[in-house]
């Protein structure tokens, strides 16, 4: 049976990773990192590689633990084997209460944005939630239905999302037309450059999330104690590369003011410069259906959490929500309880939004600063057995969960100096939520 299991090779693991990672934060984040860099092109590409080199050395400390279980679902899995069930529950509730809805709702809310640029709809917030709404609900409902259908879709949608990108990063290295006029009406929010780079890192943290899904298949992959921390390198460092030409690509193209001046919709400006009207809203579709994409994958996830939970006793009404459809091999309860979590936090984004008191940043951001606090305990784990001589390679045992939990550090801190009102705020809820799963299954 060992045997069967082990069936994805080096490339098949580095291909999801970078699937994953390469979602749609780069579409909707490379302003944001511009302006927190005061506009800075040569540090908003060293904030890349800051923001890559955090997520690698904690991704193979990660695949030291994987290597070394059988179990699937991933950190939930690791937290339960190596530290403590009660740990789980806690990492469990977070990601069902905060982590998975808080980034579902802004993708789709992105998704919004896109589609009223797309079929020139009014721009307002309101709009955008609204049609962020209707996709949120959609992909639940389909999900839920067909789990051949939404695979389908996710799998277009991976090839899709890269076109755009590494297009425009080709193109950028042979163009040499002059940069486009701004205009005289907008405002270039550009800010002072002292420690407030740092809170571009939030933003990254967004673009480069998703590569935690990828250790839930270490116990499938051939020789995973090597394979894993390869793929775990070359993975973020494939995706690096990517980000960093098609930042590039833009930037040589319209100039660093005209992205901080026109911000998202820069992409569609610049497909128009290429093809014309109708490249801008190729592009445009492109983007839309790889954003479309993500939504479709965190939904994914989101749906079997509650049902996963469930079935190990980790959260309220457990024998309600672990009672499964037949027909669709989910869990009617669990899908129900995703979808009414989901547009809560959709009515906090809004909010938010509304009020502007995240200073241009969103709800999603805060959730991944917090998972990077949460991955700090196993990080200290892995320390802990490389001491007890269970992992022997002082480099995988010592060096590389330090430079994780650096890493770690890093992005918190990124995350405060975006919003230092709000961000400890929203913190503080996050642990909130993460205490009371930990309480919930000790008193269980």
């Amino acid at each position: 049976m060992e045997t069967e299991k082990k069936h994805y090779g080096l490339s098949t693991a580095i291909s999801m990773i970078v699937g994953i990672c390469i979602g749609s934060g780069i579409f909707f984040k490379a302003d944001d990192i511009l302006s927190y860099t005061g506009g800075h092109v040569g540090l908003s590409v060293l904030v890349f590689f800051i923001g890559a080199f955090c997520v690698i050395f904690g991704s193979i400390t990660l695949s030291q633990l994987a290597a070394l279980t059988d179990r699937s679902g991933g950190v939930v899995a690791y937290f339960e084997e190596f530290i403590s069930p009660k740990a789980a529950s806690a990492f469990g509730w977070f990601q069902m209460f905060a982590y998975y809805p808080s980034i579902s709702v802004v993708v789709s809310w992105v998704a919004g944005i896109y589609t009223t640029m797309l079929l020139n709809l009014p721009s307002t917030l309101e709009v955008q939630v609204g049609i962020g709404t209707v996709y949120l609900i959609s992909f639940h409902i389909l999900n839920y239905y067909s789990i051949k259908l939404g695979g389908s879709f996710q799998n277009i949608a991976t090839i899709m999302k890269l076109i755009p990108l590494i297009g425009i990063g080709i193109i950028g290295i042979f163009w040499n037309t002059p940069y486009p006029e701004t205009t005289q009406e907008l405002i270039v929010p550009v800010q002072e450059v002292g420690w407030s780079w740092l809170a571009a890192l939030a933003p990254i943290a967004f673009s480069f999330d998703g590569w935690v899904v990828s250790t839930s298949i270490t116990h499938e992959v051939k020789n995973a104690k090597r394979t894993m921390p390869l793929a775990l390198t070359i993975g973020p460092l494939i995706v690096l590369g990517v980000y960093v030409a098609y930042f590039l690509g833009m930037v040589a193209m319209v100039g660093p003011e005209y992205i901080l001046q026109h911000q998202d919709s820069t992409i569609y400006d610049i497909g128009t410069m290429l093809f014309g009207t109708y490249g801008g809203k190729l592009i445009l579709f492109f983007i839309l259906i790889a954003v479309l994409g993500v939504v479709n994958g965190l939904v994914l996830g989101n749906l079997r959490l509650p049902q996963s939970l469930a079935q190990k006793e980790m959260i309220p009404n457990s024998t309600k929500i672990k009672k499964i459809d037949l027909r669709t091999q989910l869990s009617p309860y669990a899908a129900l309880t995703s979808i009414i979590i989901s547009l809560i936090w959709m009515c906090v984004h809004y909010l938010t939004q509304k009020t502007e008191i995240l200073s241009g940043g969103d709800v999603s951001e805060i959730a991944i600063v917090f998972s990077y606090i949460t991955y700090v305990f196993l990080y200290y784990k892995v320390i802990q057995m490389n001491k007890e001589g269970k992992i022997s390679s002082p480099i995988f045992g010592k060096l590389f969960p330090i430079l994780g939990i650096l890493g770690s550090a890093v992005i918190v801190i990124g995350g405060i100096v975006s919003n230092p009102t709000f961000v400890p705020i929203f913190l503080i809820v996050c642990a909130c939520i993460f205490i009371s799963g930990y309480i919930y299954y000790r008193k269980g």
